[in-house]
């Protein structure tokens, strides 16, 4: 009996514990997760705004903003974003090495314990590759 007492308020604990965890996404709202570069010109890098909302009750501090890899970077905003207004982390991209590509971006706020990703995909091209890209996207947009 006593056993089963400790087994049962052991996994009430934990479900508790749980249930509190406060992810990054209850405070910051993202206007969107994912973004599409489509196809690009190699060696012409790319940048885009990901543009969120501080929806907590307090204002909310952006801890980190990490990319998967070194052909990323992203900028994140300094200081607090009061509660209800809105900011930015930028992602830019290299585009070095032609082929398809998904990057990713940790972000966590400040006072949450789970982060979230934002990702972007596209595909880079050859700068013959895109020219025919090119070409061929001018003559069916007539």
């Amino acid at each position: 009996m006593k056993r089963l007492f400790l087994f049962a308020s052991a996994v009430i604990l934990s479900a508790s514990v749980f249930a509190q965890s406060k992810k990054t996404e209850d405070v910051i709202k993202f206007k969107e997760l994912t973004y599409d570069f489509g196809k690009i010109k190699q060696g012409e890098p790319v940048k885009h705004d990901f543009a969120f909302t501080n929806v907590s009750n307090s204002p909310v501090i952006i801890e980190s903003a990490v990319a998967s890899c070194g052909c990323t970077t992203s900028f994140k905003p300094e200081g607090a974003i009061p509660q209800g207004k809105s900011d930015k982390i930028t992602a830019s991209f290299d585009a070095r090495t032609a082929g398809t590509f998904t990057k990713t971006i940790t972000i966590k706020a400040a006072g949450t314990d789970l982060p979230l990703q934002i990702r972007f995909t596209g595909e880079v091209l050859t700068a013959d590759a895109y020219a025919k890209y090119e070409a061929t996207k001018g003559k069916s947009g007539r």
